[in-house]
This record gives C-alpha cells, sequence and structure tokens, in this order.
C-alpha cells in the first residue's frame, strides 16, 4: 500500500491571536480548519503537520520539509517576518518536487513572489460582497466535484485584476464580484519539478474557510500539486566523456570554465 501524502499547513498564526473577530471563526485557526477538512475529504491518503510563523524555523525546519511532499501556506499580516533563509529552503524544495499551494492573500507571501518572478499584486476591497467562483476548466482534477459551473460565497473580500502574476499554465477557476470586478482565482504553474497552486477565496474575516466548495477545491489542489516523475537533476553538470564517440572540432580553454 502507497504511503499517505504528507502534506504541511503552514499558517502565519497572527489575525486568529489578535483578533475577536478572526478567533472567533476559527477559535484554533485557520489552519486547524484545513486540517479537519483535509482529513475528511481526503482520509487515510493525507498525513497533515501543522507549522506556524512563531515556530523555530518558522516550523519548516530542514527535517520537516524533507518530510513534506505538498505544502500549503497563507499568510496576510507578517509576510516581511517571514526569514529568508526559510523561503530558500523552500524555494529549493519546490524545484526538486515538493508541491506548493499558496491561499488567499499569500499572494504576496515572499515564497509566491520569489517563485513568480513579479510583484504579484492586485486590486481589493472589503465590501464583504458576495463572490461567484466560476470553474472554467471543469476537466481540470482541481475542479473535480464541483457539481456546478460556479459556486457562490456569501461575503468575500474583493480581488480584482490587474493580478501581476505570469501567464498561468493552467487555468481553473474565475471569480466574479457583486462590486462588478473578475479575478483569476485558481491558477497553476510549474517551478523546476514542482506544482504550484494560487487559490484566492479564503479572507481571514468571513467563513470562507468553511464553505465546502472551497474545502474541495483545495483539497484537489493538494493531490495535484502531489510530486510525479522521476529524480530532478537541477545542477549543470559537465560531460566530458560523450556516450558516443565524436570528433574533437576546437581545443577547449579549460582557464574560462574553472569559475563555473
Amino acid at each position: 500500500m502507497a504511503r499517505p501524502l504528507r502534506v504541511t499547513i503552514w499558517n502565519e498564526y497572527v489575525h486568529e491571536l489578535t483578533s475577536d473577530v478572526v478567533r472567533g471563526l476559527y477559535p484554533e485557526g485557520m489552519h486547524a480548519v484545513l486540517a479537519a477538512a483535509l482529513a475528511r475529504l481526503l482520509g487515510g491518503a493525507v498525513r497533515v503537520r501543522i507549522a506556524t510563523l512563531n515556530q523555530p524555523d518558522h516550523g519548516l525546519t530542514f527535517e520537516v520539509l524533507a518530510e513534506t511532499d505538498v505544502l500549503t501556506w497563507w499568510g496576510h499580516a507578517a509576510h516581511e517576518r517571514v526569514e529568508d533563509e526559510i523561503v530558500d529552503r523552500v524555494q529549493r524544495r519546490v524545484l526538486e518536487g515538493m508541491g506548493l499551494v499558496v491561499l488567499h492573500s499569500a499572494h504576496n507571501s515572499k515564497i509566491f513572489r520569489r517563485l513568480m518572478g513579479t510583484t504579484c499584486m492586485l486590486r481589493w476591497r472589503e465590501a464583504a460582497e458576495r463572490e461567484r467562483v466560476w470553474i472554467v476548466d471543469p476537466g481540470h482534477p482541481i475542479s473535480a466535484g464541483i457539481a456546478d459551473e460556479f459556486f457562490e460565497i456569501e461575503h468575500s473580500e474583493m480581488y480584482g485584476e490587474h493580478f501581476d502574476i505570469p501567464q498561468p499554465d493552467e487555468l481553473f477557476a474565475i471569480s466574479w464580484f457583486e462590486g462588478g470586478e473578475v479575478f483569476r482565482s485558481g491558477c497553476t504553474w510549474r517551478r523546476g519539478k514542482g506544482k504550484v497552486v494560487y487559490f484566492s477565496p479564503g479572507h481571514e474575516s468571513f467563513p470562507i474557510y468553511h464553505h465546502p466548495s472551497v474545502q474541495q477545491v483545495i483539497a484537489n489542489a493538494v493531490m495535484w500539486a502531489a510530486p510525479s516523475g522521476g529524480l530532478y537533476l537541477g545542477q549543470g553538470r559537465n560531460i566530458p566523456q560523450p556516450l558516443s564517440p565524436i570528433a574533437a572540432r576546437h581545443v577547449v580553454d579549460e582557464s574560462l570554465h574553472r569559475a563555473k
């Protein structure tokens, strides 16, 4: 029997400790709601651990990351408190094949900006307006289990275009908001051997992570982002001996290559 997918849920866990409104919605933290949803929807297919900002190494030690197949990331108030060394670690693991699922305001996290190479900024409005999430690629694995063409979130924070991201490899959801804006709310990319998902619904002041369809999409995203394929050789290698004989065309000055 294959081992369970090892999932680490990273939550900066700041709002729940400082806001009565957020604590009322998520008394044990947003991470606890997400962990329970994954356990209910995926059962024994996953093994979940929690990591938060205030833990040593933000809970993302070398050992934890080595034992993580998919990392989910939620942040908002403390992006700049995440140490660059930890961002480096996470980036290396993504390039090696670890999946990364970036949620809501983590569009502005250091790790997402690093992997995208852009500002990842957008337009926003906090007006508790209705959000309609259109599934624009119903055949995508992340869309599985969503019965209708769209689902609605009664109260949400508006995220609007332009969203400064590279062109997604795949776009599986677009959101429309009551105020008229639209937003690319479900996107995927590949970085190195790793898969990256961005899914926007999830403002801390609304019970969005209790929404069944939101939970379903996140569970699907975790499974889709699982590592796949063979060994990734991410470093350049000099191959002095060819597999088949070749005739030398010119003399190489090795001194020009020593700095590499």
